[in-house]
């Protein structure tokens, strides 16, 4: 009996192939839809005081940290912005509460760590208090060291300006404590056309830190000087918690602080800052986005 040159090929190996088929399909139309997807590659912590920390905005304040706009200004396609910056804070009881441990715990290899303090580093509670060109500089060198013992890039920054125009600044002892104060609490003071520094020396050790580990710095003391000072003694009060009673409904007695921002003045500043780490880490400027839109309000 011949054999057919044309055997017949069993019903369940053609159903075989076409599942195999069928499989190797989606798989290839996964890997071209996560080829075809922006991942976020790298994050940006930021550690740091009430000047870029996160608020609460449930009751309709208009306090906001540099920190929380800051995606704003990058494409969080591929760069995701973490902020740890938290009020109050110092670089000594950030360590202490364990709030450093926890950043140190989530960076990769590639990640920034922007390290922001002085603010309250410069204030006599024991807690808070360091010295600069000694322990301030310490724990800087230690978030340096250990960030990229975890493969981090860390980046320096000397703490923002305070808005004061006046020759001798007023006592303060603890920014935080502005919050509770009204329009008429705030002293009265002379001022003058020039911004005057607060912060001495809190301003110089970041950048004495970075010089001698060889770190990326940003002056943000000497940015948002600038900026103070190009919108003078009365524009410049459009950048932070200063309103009069009555113009803004969740301030209804108003407030003059000259330390924290509002809306209009963390945006100001973090993109002043992006800016600047474009061009401290070139390799940002193409995530560097055209402002719009932004996701701050949502957080």
């Amino acid at each position: 009996m011949a054999l057919s040159r044309n055997p017949v090929i069993p019903k369940f190996r053609n159903n075989r192939n076409i599942a195999m088929k069928k499989i190797l399909t989606a798989i290839l139309a996964l890997l071209l839809l996560t080829a075809s997807t922006p991942q976020k590659l790298t994050t940006i912590f930021i550690i740091g005081d009430s000047t870029a920390a996160k608020k609460d905005l449930s009751k309709g304040s208009p306090e906001r940290g540099w920190g929380m706009a800051l995606q704003c200004y990058f494409d969080d396609a591929f760069i995701r912005v973490d902020n740890h910056a938290v009020n109050g804070r110092s670089s000594l009881s950030f360590i202490n509460e364990g709030r450093w441990d926890k950043v140190l715990s989530l960076i990769k290899p590639g990640d920034y760590v922007i390290i922001q303090f002085g603010h309250n580093d410069e204030k006599p509670k024991a807690d808070r208090h360091t010295d600069p060109g000694s322990t301030f500089d310490y724990n800087l060198a230690k978030f340096v060291r250990e960030t990229r013992e975890k493969g981090g890039i860390p980046v320096l920054m000397n703490p923002v300006v305070r808005r004061n125009f006046a020759a001798k600044p007023a006592k303060n002892d603890d920014d935080e404590a502005l919050r509770n104060t009204t329009f008429k609490d705030a002293p009265k003071q002379t001022e003058g056309d020039t911004l005057v520094d607060t912060h001495g020396l809190y301003r110089v050790a970041p950048r004495d830190v970075a010089a001698r580990m060889n770190v990326h710095f940003v002056d943000a003391n000497r940015i948002t000087a600038e900026l103070e000072q190009s919108m003078g003694v009365e524009g410049s009060k459009q950048l932070h918690m200063w309103y009069k009673p009555g113009e803004h409904p969740a301030l209804p007695k108003g407030r003059q602080d000259n330390t924290h921002y509002n809306v209009y003045g963390a945006h100001r500043v973090a993109a002043l800052l992006a800016d600047a780490l474009c061009v401290e880490i070139p390799l940002l400027q193409k995530y560097r986005t055209n402002d719009n839109p932004c996701k701050m309000e949502k957080e």
